[in-house]
């Protein structure tokens, strides 16, 4: 009986959590907050490389998933370009 009680805990614990899942999916990211750009402007490399939100700026753009998201430098673009999924906010932007 212990059993049974904790395979259905998991399995309505999987079934909610497919079920946001889901959700998530089909309301999109929420990447595009600001007016078509990104995490409202902010330099998604900066979090990572100097532990701060950091505005970017236009002549540091990049396309991608359809928005556009903003730079503080070049180099950060690049490696944003480069490995997108590594700097990104998680599930689209939404909390887990």
């Amino acid at each position: 009986m212990q059993f049974l009680s904790r395979f259905v805990a998991v399995l309505a614990v999987a079934l909610f959590t497919s079920l946001g899942a889901t959700h998530a999916l089909a309301q999109g990211t929420v990447f595009n907050q600001s007016g078509g750009t990104a995490i409202k402007g902010y330099d998604p490399v900066a979090y990572f490389t100097q532990s701060d939100a950091v505005k970017g700026a236009e002549e540091h753009s990049h396309m991608w998933q359809g928005v556009k998201w903003l730079f503080a430098t070049a180099a950060n673009r690049d490696a944003f370009a480069a490995e997108p999924e590594k700097f990104a906010p998680q599930h689209g932007g939404y909390c887990s």
